[in-house]
C-alpha cells in the first residue's frame, strides 16, 4: 500500500486537517468519541498517515503529569490512535506509533496509554506492557483510584519506574485515562 506519513504539531494543522482527523476518529470510534476525548487528542504531536488524499491513520502523543512513588514525572500520553475500518491489520498503527514513541523517547520520562482490548495486541507487539500496579488520578478533592483502568493501562520507555505502588495521573475533563 503506498502511504505518506507526517508528524506535526497541534498548531501546525490547518482547520481542515482537524475536521479530518476527527472525522476519522468519530468514525472509529464508532459515536464513542466525545468532545472531551477530542480535547485530550490536541496540543501535542500527531502522526497523520495518509492513502492519497484520504487521512487512513492517526495518533497523538501529549504531556501529562504522573505521580509515583514521591515524584513528579512529565510523560508523554498517547491519545487519539486509530486507522479506517477497512485498512485494519496492514502495519498503518505501527506507522502512527513509530514517530510517537520517537517523541516519547526524546521528550518524555515514559510512554502511558489506555488501551482497548481491539487495540492493546499493537501495542503488546511493540513492547509496551501494562502498568502492574495501581491506577488513580488526583482529583480536585483528592486521589481516587481507578481500578476499572487497571490491566488496561500501558506504559513503555528506558525510564519506566518500578511496577510496585500507584501510578498518580493529573485531573482532566471527561475520561481521565
Amino acid at each position: 500500500m503506498d502511504v505518506t506519513q507526517r508528524t506535526l504539531h497541534t498548531a501546525e494543522l490547518t482547520a481542515a486537517e482537524l475536521d479530518g482527523i476527527r472525522a476519522l476518529l468519530d468514525a472509529a470510534f464508532e459515536g464513542g468519541f466525545s468532545d472531551d476525548d477530542w480535547d485530550h487528542t490536541l496540543g501535542g504531536v500527531h502522526a497523520l498517515v495518509h492513502h492519497g488524499p484520504d487521512l487512513v491513520a492517526h495518533g497523538s502523543v501529549v504531556q501529562r503529569r504522573v505521580l509515583h512513588a514521591g515524584r513528579s514525572y512529565r510523560v508523554g500520553y498517547v491519545e487519539g490512535v486509530a486507522v479506517r475500518a477497512d485498512l485494519r491489520r496492514h502495519g498503518l498503527g505501527g506507522l502512527v506509533m513509530a514517530p510517537l514513541e520517537q517523541v516519547v523517547e526524546a521528550a518524555y520520562a515514559f510512554g502511558a496509554l489506555s488501551a482497548s482490548a481491539k487495540g492493546a495486541p499493537l501495542y503488546r507487539a511493540r513492547g509496551w506492557r501494562v502498568w502492574g500496579g495501581r491506577i488513580e488520578v488526583l482529583a480536585p478533592h483528592g486521589v481516587v483510584p481507578l481500578p476499572e483502568e487497571e490491566g488496561t493501562t500501558y506504559v513503555w520507555g528506558r525510564q519506566v519506574p518500578c511496577a510496585e505502588g500507584a501510578l498518580t495521573f493529573d485531573w482532566r475533563d471527561g475520561d481521565v485515562l
